[in-house]
């Protein structure tokens, strides 16, 4: 088993011991004591509600008990807390999984460099876990999450909405059937750009983080906002809803929109760890996320498939494909994909919505194969809680979703250090780049240890 030869499953599996056999078994079949029948409700938790949060939870409230809230900032919460006011609030993540022993789950959708943190400790805690995309802030957290799914035996899943939806199983099923034939190269892409940096209420045109201080919000608990990362004054250019163009809080773009896009990629070409990762970044600062970037991920054949070439631009476009005919749009208007087959291309959106053949007359002409794969009855979220309640393995869950947020995060490995990376995922370093091993696994604050 070799760097050119690995699948995802045994990369998971190399070097963890008890949790090398990787397959997913229902908490049922188990017998252990987290199982629910269908028709039982579960008690969940969320975490970090101010945002994105408020909206996981939306999802799942109409069938489920939502019996705890925990933010750091109650003010910043409020709207969530008022909605649910049976649920009991907590400020420490910590004291609730200690403390309330009636939730059975947790979802997740803190800032990035948390998502690790809290995520590992519901699961040791014997909760059930959603989190948020990215699934983690560096590569290494993302394989120690997806092994430790498997040793604790959770239901877990990554916030990837498209994963769920048609697009994503269209996308899949046209190219495993061959429609456009042989796929070497795929272009993927989010147009948007952070800049300013920090712009609620403060922009850095230098991309250069603040120096001032400003009041901490009234009930905000910051030393535990910030949990693993350096310590930073408050600062609205922070938080909130600003932490993703930080390097310290954010995964940039490539784990905010490439979690989404690269999905459909990742599982309909079967891309196991890539051999090298390059990127070029405009707009860097040891601060912030770039501008732009553009980052060329190389594989090695996997699974009958050839070798494959893919290639993320960032604060900007693809060039514009020969066969697409003027006036048609590729993607939308933020991202999307373009798969590059000998026969012809498929260009989905942003989350593998609306899939569609270039040029148009291979449209019209192809005969599309027969929908094979099982269709997801309900919301992501909603995935998610048949699988805690003793269904089968949620679509994104841990052992899927690591892997590719791995892939994600070595393309931010190569955007920090606007360089080439060879990859070596057995033992997660760079042979030919030792500066990548910093970016690989960060440095943790003390007592923050994972």
């Amino acid at each position: 088993m070799n760097g050119n030869r690995m699948t995802r499953r045994s990369v998971l599996a190399a070097g963890s011991g008890a949790v090398a056999a990787f397959t997913i078994v229902p908490a049922h079949v188990l017998g252990l004591p987290k199982y629910k029948a269908p028709s039982e409700k579960l008690n969940i938790a969320g975490i970090g509600v101010g945002g994105m949060g408020a909206g996981n939870l939306n999802a799942v409230a109409g069938s489920e008990n939502i019996v705890a809230l925990c933010d750091v900032d109650p003010g910043n919460a409020a709207r969530t807390v008022k909605r649910y006011p049976a649920a009991k609030f907590w400020t420490d993540y910590r004291k609730m999984l200690e403390g309330q022993k009636d939730i059975d789950a947790v979802i997740i959708a803190t800032p990035d460099h948390t998502h690790a943190t809290i995520s590992m400790a519901a699961m040791q805690a014997g909760k059930h876990v959603y989190t948020q995309k990215p699934l983690t802030h560096d590569v290494w957290e993302s394989r120690m999450l997806a092994q430790a799914a498997a040793k604790y035996k959770v239901a877990t899943q990554m916030g990837i909405q498209g994963h769920s939806m048609e697009g994503h199983r269209l996308i899949r099923e046209w190219i495993e059937g061959g429609v456009i034939g042989e796929v070497r190269e795929v272009d993927a892409w989010c147009s948007l750009t952070y800049y300013p940096w920090g712009h609620a209420g403060w922009s850095s045109r230098w991309g250069e983080r603040p120096k001032e201080k400003m009041p901490t919000p009234d009930g905000m608990d910051w030393d535990l906002w910030i949990g693993p990362a350096p310590m930073r004054e408050f600062h609205r250019a922070y938080h909130p809803a600003t932490w993703r163009c930080w390097w310290d809080f954010g995964c940039g773009m490539m784990g905010d929109r490439g979690a989404h896009t690269l999905d459909a990629v990742f599982a309909a070409l079967k891309l196991c760890p890539p051999t090298s990762v390059e990127a070029t970044s405009c707009g860097n600062t040891p601060d912030v996320h770039p501008l732009s970037a553009i980052v060329t991920f190389r594989f090695p054949a996997r699974e009958g498939l050839p070798p494959l070439k893919l290639t993320w631009y960032e604060g900007t476009r693809p060039p514009r494909p020969e066969q697409l005919e003027d006036g048609r749009q590729m993607g939308n208007r933020e991202g999307g994909a373009l798969f590059k087959g000998s026969k012809g291309m498929l260009a989905a959106g942003v989350y593998g919505e609306s899939p569609r053949l270039i040029p148009e007359q291979l449209m019209k002409e192809a005969k599309l194969p027969p929908k094979t794969l099982e269709r997801i009855k309900g919301s992501h979220e909603m995935n998610w809680v048949a699988a805690c309640k003793g269904g089968p393995a949620a679509g994104a869950d841990f052992a899927y979703s690591g892997p590719l947020t791995e892939v994600c995060l070595l393309g931010n490995v190569a955007k920090r250090l606007d360089a080439r990376i060879e990859w070596d995922p057995v033992n997660m370093k760079s042979p030919n780049l030792p500066a990548a091993d910093e970016w690989i696994r960060r440095p943790r604050r003390k007592g923050w240890e994972l």
